[in-house]
Formats: structure tokens, sequence, C-alpha cells
């Protein structure tokens, strides 16, 4: 009798740590799923402050050329080359932290 006893909470503790271990597992696997989830939005964040940094960029020129240039010609002309510049050095960045 008391062999039986022993095995029924012998059996009792496997069921326990079986469930224990499905539950890790489960948890691991949240767990790697929330990482990637971390790993996908802060390049968002990066993708996003550069963005900003673009556009503040344009900003900056636009202002550059509307204190520099008197006629609208001359402006129109002078954004754009301006533009053309700050691509080249942009790709040239790009270049250089690959």
């Amino acid at each position: 009798m008391p062999q039986e006893k022993q095995l029924q909470q012998l059996q009792h503790i496997e069921d326990k740590l079986r469930r224990v271990l499905n539950r890790y597992a489960d948890v691991q696997q949240r767990l790697a799923r929330a990482q990637q989830e971390i790993q996908t939005l802060e390049e968002q964040v990066a993708e996003k402050e550069q963005q900003i940094k673009n556009f503040q960029n344009q900003e900056n020129i636009v202002k550059i050329v509307d204190a520099m240039a008197g006629n609208p010609a001359n402006s129109t002309e002078l954004k754009l080359k301006l533009n053309e510049y700050i691509r080249e050095i942009d790709k040239c960045i790009a270049y250089l932290q690959d």
C-alpha cells in the first residue's frame, strides 16, 4: 500500500513538472515574440527619426533659400540644386554606414 501511495505521489509530481515545463516553453515563445516585436518597433523608430531629420533638413533648406534668393526663379533653382546636393550627401553617409 505505501508503495502505491508513493507511486501516485510520484505521478502527481511528474504531472506538475510537465505542466511547469509546458508553461516555461509557452513563456519562452512569448518572450521571443516580444523581443522580435521590440526589435521591429526599434527599427521603425529609427526610420521615423531619419524621416524627421530629413524633413528638418528640407525645412532648413527652404529657410536658407528664401533668405538668399530674392526672386522666385532663382529660389526654385537654388532649392533644386540644394536638394540634389543633400541627396548625394545622404547617399555618401549611407554608404559609409554600411
